[in-house]
């Protein structure tokens, strides 16, 4: 079953794979460059290759073609302490992918990118939008990597390909005394199983950690100050980076941002409302277009009533799917979810909702299986298993049935289509075998340069608040926000010239717009 932590902040990247399926003080010394066995680990000399075929759990497909002009796509792993507390023990490596520059004479630096997730791979996905960032690449040697546990960076295992299909299919809308048993020991097994297949790699693959890799590839990669453009999660990345080595910070952006006040139960009750919130315009815009909209009902809550139907139907009697597996009640949830992350994505929605009322569950499966990861060929990536991991390494909180019952009506009540699901996505984390670090992520950073937060008003995922608050928390003349008045998730990638022009003219330049700056 998919559980709300999936849905925690997944990257623009999943906008991407859907397009192709559907048609406050630095740590060591005063530079924060740390000392010993870290310092001979940041004068590691990377050995760059041409790239092979992405791994399976990096989601699989064909090795990165050449950019336009010629430009080839290099991999290479770097090491890092699998536990900093302890930087003279055990490795482990991290996969790397980067292009070089094309204005090597005005170079400043390598821009390193986290797309989200947490877990999705930026191995895979940087080739995937690198024409969004060819502008960039003037100046800047573009870098992409899997964060530990993600991937070929001794990825997270749990189940397998058979198990994953079975897990994803069940109801995880408990509506009785059975159901819940049944919910409940299978998180049991889920957490088991990760623990046998990756117990030794659990307790480290935390965002704490993340941050202090990524201040490492700095340094291996030879750069004075952190270059960064992090999406959705890798804005709270970005965000612990800042707080930890705030003197490291060189020119960042925070694209589609994760608010990092608001606990995992807030944050999720957030997510709920985004999603309606996308739902809503969705439903809005069926109805502006009248008879052209193959859903049936005239109003917003017509259609959205007609949605909740048919996701109670299924739960009774799935329908036809891909194959021998059928369209169930949580796969058309997440089906419908991951179509709410970009509005050029409503066609497939209204297309795919349309199609399971005629008992045809095709096109949402096929949706649903790109959120979860799933290949055509039945094989998964890892993102599943790393999102889970790295959620409940981060975070606290481990919300029992009975605490997950008590919230639910909250959930209910925010979205009548999304709620349960969401709601009962709460207990993602109680059986896991790892203690969680923090309530909320610290990213006060006094004393960084200026970071630009971008905030996207319809972002369904990452809700605009967000934004503000993240802003806010880095701290005065640290967090600089901006305003994109669209849909979908994150902003860059929308093509809209204004946020272009402003995050380009930042990191190419230096220029920081105006704080409260709106693009519309």
């Amino acid at each position: 079953m998919a559980t709300s932590p999936v849905l925690r902040a997944t990257a623009v990247f999943t906008a991407a794979v859907l397009l192709s399926v559907a048609g406050c003080s630095d740590n060591g010394d005063k530079d924060g460059n740390g000392d010993g066995a870290e310092q001979d680990l940041a004068g590691q000399k990377l050995d760059w290759k041409d790239c092979p075929a992405p791994s399976a759990a990096e989601g699989g497909g064909d090795a990165p073609s050449p950019l336009p002009g010629g430009s080839k796509w290099q991999c290479s792993f770097m090491n890092v302490p699998r536990d900093y507390a302890k930087p003279d023990g055990e490795t482990i490596e991290l996969a790397l992918i980067r292009v070089k520059a094309r204005d090597t004479k005005n170079r400043i630096g390598s821009l390193i990118f986290n797309f989200g997730g947490p877990g999705v791979s930026g191995v895979t996905g940087l080739p995937s939008l690198a024409a969004n960032y060819e502008k960039l690449r003037s100046r800047y040697d573009l870098v992409g990597f899997d964060p530990r546990g993600v991937g070929r960076s001794v990825g997270i295992e749990c189940y397998d390909d058979e198990q994953l299909d079975e897990y994803y299919a069940q109801d995880s809308t408990p509506d009785d005394a059975t159901e819940e048993k049944a919910f409940t020991e299978s998180l049991a097994e889920y957490a088991s199983a990760c623990e046998e297949n990756s117990g030794d790699e659990l307790p480290y693959v935390g965002t704490t950690n993340a941050a202090r890799d990524l201040d490492l590839m700095r340094q291996v990669l030879g750069d004075n100050k952190l270059y960064y453009f992090g999406i959705s999660y890798g804005t709270e990345l970005g965000g612990v980076y800042a707080h930890l080595f705030p003197r490291r910070v060189g020119r960042a952006v925070f694209d589609a941002v994760v608010d990092p006040t608001k606990s995992s139960e807030q944050g999720s009750l957030g997510q709920t409302r985004g999603f309606q919130l996308a739902l809503d315009n969705f439903a809005q815009d069926c109805v502006d277009r009248g008879e052209e909209c193959a859903l049936p009902g005239r109003t917003v809550k017509e259609i959205e009533e007609f949605i909740a139907d048919l996701i109670k139907r299924l739960d009774q009697k799935p329908v036809k799917g891909i194959g021998e597996r059928r369209l169930t009640q949580s796969h058309a949830a997440n089906g419908i979810i991951q179509t709410l992350y970009s509005q050029d994505y409503w066609q497939y929605l209204e297309q795919g909702l349309d199609e399971a009322d005629g008992g045809n569950g095709e096109l949402l499966l096929t949706l649903s299986d790109s959120l979860n990861g799933r290949s055509p060929d039945g094989s998964y990536s890892n993102i599943g298993a790393a999102n889970a991991s790295i959620n409940c390494v981060d975070y606290k909180a481990r919300h029992d049935l009975e605490q997950t019952k008590a919230k639910l009506p909250e959930f209910r009540k925010v979205s009548p289509v999304f709620g349960d699901f969401l709601g009962w996505g709460l207990s993602g984390c109680s059986q896991w075998p790892v203690d969680g670090e923090w309530d909320t992520p610290d990213v006060r950073a006094p004393g960084s340069a200026p970071i630009l937060v971008i905030g996207n008003t319809g972002d369904p995922a990452t809700p605009y608040a967000g934004a503000r608050k993240m802003a806010e928390e880095l701290g005065k003349g640290v967090g600089i926000e901006l305003t994109y008045r669209g849909e979908g998730h994150g902003a860059y990638n929308s093509d809209d010239p204004c946020v272009q022009g402003a995050v380009n003219a930042y990191l190419l330049e230096g220029k920081v717009p105006a704080a409260g700056t709106v693009c519309q």
